[in-house]
């Protein structure tokens, strides 16, 4: 069973360290690449459902935490091993190179130690030049696969009022939100009662569009580490009407960004337009909790040109999702991407044919 922590030497003047989870959480909220998937919450989030966690913490000569990582480890098919992977981290000014390369070096040496044949990081960067160059001078290569979106919409909500987030939008999605209130639909924060309603609608949702979900564990999971009643980061939102419920949606506060993590809708009553309002109530409340962005979290992985050119004729993956999330304007935005490290060839290389045969990359749950 792994352990949270593992000390491992690195340079002299930077080394390994332990930090209770508390420290580690708030060094992470504060920083400038600090991201809700390297909390120490959502490595218990994750172990709840699949896979093991530590943190890789690094302090310099002063013993001041610089960065580190949440690693989170998931047993691969066909006795392949280990896949050692960090989501949207490490957490490192990457700004310098030699501490991000130390933090990199430490996360490999803790992977390395676990038995991972392998280390999978998708850093809370954008896709620059120069940010390759750095992840390439820390020893990562660049991976054909993402987990986490590669692109999405970031809505900004640092404005005067709230009417300046709803000028920033296409004309239809104000009214569609206008729509849904004189239709007499109603927004409330949902408890734990609503999980398994919001569960089924995800059903329903996942059937409609054909992707997959996570169990109801895990949604009920979610919310118990992060809702109201523990770190107060999250909300489950209910669009009624008629005291019927037609859509729901799961928003998480971090920081200065706010994200929209899961939603689902019905078959039914869908000229009612809860989901614009939902939204927009979601943003809302990430505005009164002090959020300046709103992640909508996940558009299909092109360039805007060619989203614009396409999304009123395809249906297929995210496009659907795109044609509804671009209406609440926003930048388009594109992460780096994931990056790797492998630490046995021969077995990797088996993992990435058993990938393109299961096509899937093993780190999805």
């Amino acid at each position: 069973m792994l352990t949270p922590d593992e000390p491992i030497r690195a340079r002299k003047e930077k080394k390994a360290a332990v930090f209770p989870a508390a420290r580690w959480d708030a060094f992470v909220e504060q920083h400038a690449y600090g991201h809700l998937l390297q909390t120490s919450k959502w490595g218990e989030l994750k172990s709840q459902h699949g896979w093991q966690y530590v943190r890789s913490t690094v302090v310099n000569a002063e013993a001041e935490l610089i960065g580190g990582s949440i690693i989170l480890f998931r047993r691969l098919p066909f006795g392949l091993g280990m896949l050692a992977y960090v989501p949207r981290g490490p957490v490192v000014n990457w700004d310098n190179r030699d501490t991000a390369a130390a933090v990199i070096k430490i996360a490999a040496k803790t992977a390395h130690s676990r038995g991972a044949i392998g280390l999978i990081v998708e850093p809370e960067l954008l896709d620059t030049p120069s940010d390759r160059r750095t992840l390439a001078g820390c020893g990562l290569f660049p991976l054909d696969l993402h987990v986490q979106p590669r692109r999405t919409i970031w809505v900004n909500l640092d404005v005067e009022e709230e009417v300046d987030i709803l000028s920033s939008m296409k004309q239809k999605t104000r009214y569609n939100i206008g729509l849904a209130r004189r239709k007499g639909v109603t927004v409330r924060e949902g408890g734990s009662n609503d999980i398994a309603a919001f569960y089924s609608l995800s059903q329903t949702t996942a059937e409609r569009n054909a992707f997959s979900i996570y169990p109801e564990s895990y949604y009920r999971s979610f919310l118990n580490l992060f809702g109201p009643l523990n770190a107060d980061r999250a909300r489950l939102l209910i669009a009624e009407h008629n005291r019927r419920t037609l859509a729901g949606l799961v928003v998480v506060a971090f920081g200065q960004r706010a994200t929209y993590l899961y939603g689902a809708s019905s078959n039914e009553d869908r000229e009612l337009m809860p989901t614009y309002l939902l939204q927009w109530e979601a943003m809302r409340w990430a505005r009164e909790r002090g959020c300046r962005t709103y992640d909508l979290w996940g558009v299909p992985d092109e360039d805007e040109a060619t989203l614009e050119a396409n999304f009123k004729d395809r249906n297929d993956g995210l496009w659907g999702v795109y044609r509804f999330k671009r209406g609440f304007g926003g930048q388009i935005v594109r992460h780096i991407g994931a990056w790797g490290q492998v630490f046995s060839p021969a077995r990797w290389w088996l993992y990435q044919q058993a990938c393109r045969l299961r096509k899937t990359n093993g780190l999805s749950g």
